[in-house]
């Protein structure tokens, strides 16, 4: 795979994002983590996961670069696979960890959103789902994962002001569980992840399927009528604007 490694320890998968330096997502990328979930979850050899990212980041959401790019009905094409995506992950059944090694705005913050726990590096990192300052209308099923874990009126407010993050903010709301050095990121992740794994199989997936019943629910069901929305607010020329101005800085810093 072009995009992400995996390696197996003792019955672990490590995923590391590995695409460029921000780790940022697009179609590749986002058709590879769902691949490897679907292969991992029904490999009875493997009992759970860990994903992370490299150096200073773990993942800074999706490539705007190449979907500003995009034409109407490869956006639309995106979207529905991103979305979808984020069902997967969240009706994953096996213990899953995120091992928030840097910056994890937006799209990567949807991913450790996803997960059973999330151990964050210390340091000056940011966190958290900005799209609305970006032009992005967050769908519902996103809204309600980031709730899952804020609780609801927290969440409202850090979504409607696209709030980001530092490692201590977002342990003091209950966006991460632990921070730790950055050198004992994976050592911390691990720790976590197979103290799930150590539970009878059967009955920790069935009580974690339990849990997430309406979230699963959220997220898997038909979400075209809120990506028809999205994507009408996505073609406006005040959100091309902001994201012009966005990808002119980030290519400026490349």
């Amino acid at each position: 795979m072009n995009t992400i490694e995996t390696s197996i320890k003792d019955g672990l998968a490590i995923i590391t994002l590995n695409r460029g330096k921000s780790n940022s997502m697009n179609r590749e990328m986002v058709t590879e983590l769902a691949d490897m979930l679907h292969h991992i979850e029904n490999d009875s050899n493997i009992g759970g996961v860990v994903i992370t990212g490299r150096e200073h980041f773990f993942s800074a959401g999706l490539d705007l670069i190449e979907l500003y790019n995009y034409n109407e009905e490869e956006a639309k094409s995106f979207w529905h696979l991103f979305l979808d995506f984020v069902a997967k992950i969240t009706a994953f059944k096996k213990p899953l960890v995120a091992a928030i090694n840097g910056h994890s705005p937006a799209g990567g913050c949807v991913i450790a959103l996803a997960c059973d726990a999330r151990v964050m590096a210390e340091g000056k990192y940011i966190i958290g789902l900005n799209e609305v300052p970006v032009g992005i209308i967050v769908p519902n099923s996103i809204f309600n994962l980031y709730a899952f874990w804020l609780g609801k009126a927290s969440a409202t407010r850090n979504l409607l002001e696209g709030k980001l993050f530092s490692p201590d903010e977002a342990l003091n709301v209950g966006l991460v569980d632990e921070l730790v050095k950055p050198e004992s990121i994976l050592t911390a992740a691990e720790r976590k992840v197979r103290k799930y794994m150590a539970f009878e199989r059967n009955t920790w997936q069935q009580s974690k399927i339990n849990i997430r019943k309406e979230l699963i629910a959220s997220t898997s069901a038909d979400q075209s009528a809120d990506l028809e929305v999205m994507l009408k607010q996505w073609w406006a020329p005040t959100t091309r604007s902001i994201l012009k101005t966005i990808i002119d800085g980030l290519q400026k810093k490349s």
